[in-house]
């Protein structure tokens, strides 16, 4: 069987405030020719389909074209993450044919999908992603005694239901798709914190018995332990510059008749860079740098001084430039912080504060400006007081 493995969409989501709808909607033509060209019988979302709870609508009219134009062509099993609500997620879930199963219901994680294939049957599992303050109740095999509050204990909890379930198929292979941060593997700086009790991590042997886990939650794709049935197919974009160095990807994965895999990264189009640009605005203007004009950048101006008409002089060689910033490379000094008080001299402090921003202090003449700019304001608090 032939199974394509994605997650962590997004949907709705901005980067450093670009909308991200276009490039998403790219990435999902991308995901229905990869289906269509490369015979893929099973389609796995692992979880974050969107970014938020109450996704946009716009959001939401794009996944509802993918999967119906994915369910065309496989059978399609999604299932929350952190950021989706399960229950907005799962609505309609139940009157859905059988080439879309949007498994979002813990109490039914261990009723499978089931296909076939030329080697026989094959149960797909979806573990929606389990809070354990939510489900730590709901998961315990004895009512009012309540699991550990920690992820390990639910989802360890969730696999022993699959395994049960699944012993009483012999001769059947297994797919999990679940949503989780599991021990070894590598986050990015855009990923939701799931810590809950100090831990946000949970063991690979969690999923031990398990022909192929399909997880979500991490963006960078990577297999986890060396066994190579454990693995994060990774976001589709990247949602930071921090991620502006890994290889977007979709997992392809053959699922051989005696359970074996062996996967494929297929690289997923990539509509614009993520750069970083360190340098004077002589160098920026000099246009050293304007192979990267059609990137999304972020800027730090290095001068000593804050250039005159900074920020649109860089956007004129960088019109997608998502952030600018005056980061001296040479900057005298800077003041030591002091606490302000209600005796602190209010000049003293915006003074203080040009020193920050620029990277020298003011002269005479501005700070002229910042004495009379203070008088001016008190009396005219004299005057309103006086009314």
């Amino acid at each position: 069987m032939r199974i394509l493995h994605t997650g962590d969409w997004h949907l709705g989501r901005t980067l450093l405030g670009a909308d991200l709808l276009d490039h998403q909607a790219a990435f999902a033509d991308f995901l229905v020719d990869t289906v269509r060209e490369r015979d893929v019988d099973l389609v796995v979302i692992a979880g974050d389909v969107y970014d938020r709870a109450i996704p946009p609508v716009d959001a939401v009219r794009l996944l509802s074209r993918t999967l119906e134009r994915l369910a065309g062509l496989a059978t399609v099993v999604l299932t929350p993450g952190n950021h989706d609500s399960a229950a907005r997620l799962g609505f309609g879930a139940g009157v859905m044919g059988d080439r879309v199963r949007i498994l979002a219901e813990p109490a039914g994680l261990a009723d499978p999908v089931l296909l076939d294939d030329g080697d026989g049957p094959v149960a797909v599992y979806g573990i929606p992603y389990l809070h354990p303050d939510l489900t730590r109740y709901a998961l315990a095999a004895v009512p009012d005694e309540p699991l550990a509050r920690s992820h390990h204990a639910v989802l360890g909890a969730a696999m022993e239901r699959v395994r049960a379930d699944l012993g009483a198929r012999p001769g059947t292979r297994s797919v999990v798709v679940a949503h989780a941060f599991v021990g070894g593997a590598d986050p990015s700086d855009s990923e939701q914190d799931i810590r809950v009790g100090g831990v946000d991590r949970v063991p690979e042997s969690v999923f031990d018995g398990i022909d192929y886990v399909a997880l979500g939650h991490l963006h960078g794709p990577q297999q986890v332990g060396t066994s190579g049935r454990i693995r994060y197919a990774g976001s589709p974009l990247a949602f930071s510059f921090g991620e502006r160095r890994q290889r977007k990807s979709v997992t392809l994965v053959d699922l051989a008749g005696d359970g074996s895999v062996t996967a494929e990264q297929v690289p997923a189009p990539v509509p614009r860079r993520l750069v970083d640009v360190r340098a004077s605005i002589d160098e920026i203007e000099s246009g050293v740098h304007r192979s990267d004009a059609d990137a999304w950048v972020r800027v730090a101006v290095t001068d000593a001084l804050h250039p005159e008409r900074m920020y649109a002089r860089v956007k004129d060689h960088f019109p997608h430039a998502l952030a600018i910033t005056h980061e001296p490379d040479a900057a005298p000094d800077r003041p030591t912080a002091r606490a302000v008080t209600a005796t602190s001299d209010p000049v003293e402090v915006s003074a203080d504060f040009v020193t920050f921003a620029t990277g020298m202090a003011p002269d005479d003449d501005e700070l002229a400006v910042l004495t009379d700019a203070y008088e001016s304001a008190v009396a005219a608090l004299q005057r309103e007081g006086a009314r």
